[in-house]
């Protein structure tokens, strides 16, 4: 059958289905959005990405008490700009974010202050907040410099092959 005949056949099949039937604008909606979605996935790429991301961090970030996590999973989701740029890469976005944090010591240790508050939620204690000079609290889960080894470990493990 060529293609005007089954052009003609659709034709003559959707008047049939139609006949005695109000139409409304639902159904050239229905009709036309049929293929809108077609191969496409109905999750917008950037909530793909972000994902995506949390999912290696989950994954293949060492953290026993799960506010650095926590913490860093939010931080992937405000950084639009980095995710939205690498959305067929995305772990090229957790990457520039992890080498901006090490390259900054202000991010960093702000980076350090929310995953201390966030634990001091989690458990309900005091948070230990690390101060310039003297050495951190014996107990702190959460130094710059547990830290930065936690991240440059991330780091690493996201660069091996």
């Amino acid at each position: 059958m060529g293609s005007d005949a089954n052009e003609k056949l659709n034709r003559r099949i959707q008047r049939e289905i139609r006949t005695g039937r109000r139409f409304s604008l639902a159904d050239v909606i229905a009709q036309e959005g049929a293929d809108f979605l077609k191969g496409a996935s109905p999750v917008p790429p950037l909530v793909q990405a972000r994902t995506a991301v949390n999912l290696w961090i989950k994954n293949h970030l060492t953290d026993p008490e799960g506010a650095l996590k926590a913490v860093l999973q939010r931080w992937v989701h405000r950084d639009e700009t980095h995710m939205s740029q690498h959305f067929d890469h995305p772990l090229n976005a957790l990457r520039e974010l992890l080498e901006t944090l090490l390259a900054h010591p202000s991010l960093l240790e702000e980076l350090v202050r929310e995953a201390d508050c966030e634990w001091g939620r989690m458990y309900g204690e005091t948070p230990y907040f690390e101060k310039t000079g003297p050495k951190p609290h014996p107990d702190d889960p959460y130094t710059h410099t547990s830290v930065r080894r936690q991240l440059t470990q991330l780091l690493l493990t996201l660069r091996a092959p």
